[in-house]
């Protein structure tokens, strides 16, 4: 398969393939027509606005117009020379196509040649009109995208990959131009023709880029086997993996809720990014260090490699930023009455920062990077620690305590007794430490063979769990007897967090996974990227996940706790392949119908 595309109603998929010959689809995978007339191979097919013409052009230099009962309405005939793609104009009216031949042709939809538009010195491979029409978009071997008036006349060469340009479209909006390159990589651009990201992730050349009909994100397919889900700024969302070869066309249903992939495997995939599962959190332009709830407002603070603290409302919409660092920031933290936030950072301090007065406090004594914080949950002071091997304990109002020493080695983590009598901490030398008794008793609970990333006491204060690079969750009684070991993570884990009423607990690191309180095993969901931080709600209703890859991720508990409703979610994805595909057993159709 070569080429796919949507019918504006969503209804119809059409295809064309190296046999030479369209396809019409239902939804459900049905092949409802073939179309023959081409001597070459379909290189794409394209729907009019109105949804009723189908155009493809082939390698055998013709361009065709194909009425909805699939007869050959026109043939428009070039030089021989084989067409690589082309674009109806959002009235309909107007038809561009280019081909092997450096140009870019004109048409009227019946069929006459309105104009030659000379300018690129290889073959183009894409073209686009804008959506108001008054700009076209090429895309050539020469490396170039240029951009043309309606009247055929060059405005902007935009250069900028290193390779070949394989494909170019525009956002819905009108605002924003992407192209895709030989160089596995995908530019975006404004009209002007200034570049705005580069997205590189690819392994292969980038055949085909596509935006969401909400103009939130697009996707790309690639000789590298994969299509990839990106944000409008450039972020990589979810790579999906399925199709044993090229990946050469990619296109989002008119709904947005779906899109579809033509490969030379021979086969079309249907796909669905979200399914509701998820609320992403989009603005990080690096990775995600940190994320904390506020326990009193609809709050998510978020921090990281950036050095810049967002602050979030529940629906993913940014609130304000605050920025002071002067690294990266390790460690955001609401106060218990979420007036203020608390961050710490790589550059040797600790922040207070008044959410209500836009005022902060600068926590100075570590000699080194901070590594974690935390309030006690009265509220009355804070908790830092840090890569000189301490521990500090501070008033609000930014006067030291006292300071803690113990450890071995750096110190990561933190977390009060709900009764903030009590202190956990872990760090590099494998050691799990209770500070108590005006902060003057220390006990060490020694068991993992690797640093502690996380630890936690679970909300009756009677737990505490820690989180390690030997791959394993311990659970600790206060006296340090160990209560079980948890195990199934094939990496480091880096997260351990219990829910609002302690009921579960959640482990993470290359994958999630979530435990009763006991430690048997409820289930396990993949991540599409490493992650460095998992903290539930006050609630305990949803999931906010900090990826290394820019990205948060609000998932909702309930959902995944819920194995039929997980079961409901894959059979959702499936259930046209297992009704459609000729292969399959009686029996294996029936996989996902009730019992």
């Amino acid at each position: 398969m070569v080429t796919v595309a949507f019918s504006p109603d969503g209804q119809l998929i059409a295809s064309g393939a190296t046999d030479n010959t369209i396809k019409l689809w239902d939804t459900k995978g049905n092949l409802q027509q073939t179309l023959k007339g081409h001597l070459g191979v379909v290189t794409r097919v394209v729907f009019s606005p109105d949804g009723q013409t189908l155009a493809s052009v082939s390698e055998d230099g013709t361009l065709k117009l194909w009425d909805r009962e699939g007869k050959v309405q026109i043939t428009l005939e070039e030089n021989g020379d084989a067409i690589w793609d082309l674009s109806f104009s959002p009235d309909g009216k107007r038809i561009a196509s280019v081909g092997e031949d450096n140009t870019i042709k004109l048409w009227s939809r019946d069929g006459k040649l309105q104009a030659t538009l000379t300018g690129h010195t290889r073959p183009v491979w894409g073209v686009a009109f804008s959506p108001d029409g008054k700009t076209i978009a090429s895309a050539s071997a020469d490396g170039t995208v240029k951009l043309w008036n309606a009247d055929g006349s060059l405005r902007n060469t935009l250069t900028g990959h290193s390779d070949e340009v394989l494909t170019v479209t525009f956002s819905p909006d009108g605002q924003m131009l992407a192209s895709g390159s030989k160089d596995n990589s995908i530019q975006l651009w404004d009209l002007k023709g200034t570049p705005l990201s580069r997205l590189q992730s690819h392994q292969e050349s980038v055949w085909r880029v596509a935006f969401s009909p909400d103009n939130q994100t697009l996707v790309s397919a690639s000789a590298d086997n994969t299509i990839k889900l990106w944000s409008r700024d450039g972020l990589l969302l979810e790579s999906f993996k399925g199709h044993g070869d090229d990946v050469y066309d990619v296109a989002f249903s008119p709904d947005g809720q779906t899109f579809v992939s033509a490969s030379s495997d021979n086969t079309i995939r249907l796909w669905q990014p979200e399914k509701n599962f998820t609320t992403f959190l989009r603005g990080h332009r690096k990775a995600v260090e940190t994320i904390d709830f506020s326990t009193t407002l609809e709050q998510i603070a978020s921090a990281g490699r950036g050095g810049v603290i967002r602050i979030w409302d529940f629906d993913g919409h940014l609130q304000r930023t605050l920025q002071g660092h002067q690294s990266r920031v390790t460690d955001v933290e609401f106060s218990p009455d979420g007036q203020m936030v608390a961050s710490s950072s790589f550059d040797n301090t600790v922040k207070l920062w008044n959410l209500d007065k836009q005022e902060k406090i600068i926590l100075k004594g570590h000699q080194k990077r901070v590594q974690s914080i935390e309030f006690s949950p009265n509220g009355e002071m804070l908790a830092s620690s840090s890569s000189d091997n301490t521990i500090k304990l501070w008033n609000l109002n930014g006067t030291l305590r006292t300071t803690l020493i113990g450890h071995e080695g750096a110190v990561t983590t933190l977390d009060f007794s709900p009764d903030s009598q009590t202190l956990v901490s872990g760090g590099w030398d494998g050691k799990v430490k209770l500070w108590s008794t005006n902060w003057s008793k220390v006990e060490t609970i020694s068991g993992h063979d690797g640093s502690i990333n996380n630890v936690a006491f679970s909300p009756d204060g009677q737990t505490i769990a820690s989180a390690s690079d030997d791959k394993t969750v311990k659970l600790w009684n206060l006296d340090g007897t160990l209560k079980t070991t948890l195990k199934g993570h094939k990496n480091e884990v880096k997260v351990v967090q219990f829910n609002a009423n302690g009921n579960f607990l959640v482990t993470a690191g290359n994958n999630l996974k979530l435990w009763t309180k006991e430690g048997t095993l409820l289930g396990s969901v993949a991540l599409y990227a490493p992650v460095r931080e998992v903290v539930f709600s006050p609630q305990g209703q949803s999931l906010a996940i900090a990826y290394l890859n820019h990205v948060i991720v609000l998932r909702d508990v309930e959902q995944l706790l819920d194995m039929n409703g997980m079961l409901t979610y894959g059979c959702d994805w499936i259930k046209d392949y297992l009704s459609s595909n000729p292969t399959l057993s009686e029996s294996d159709r029936q996989l996902c119908e009730p019992n």
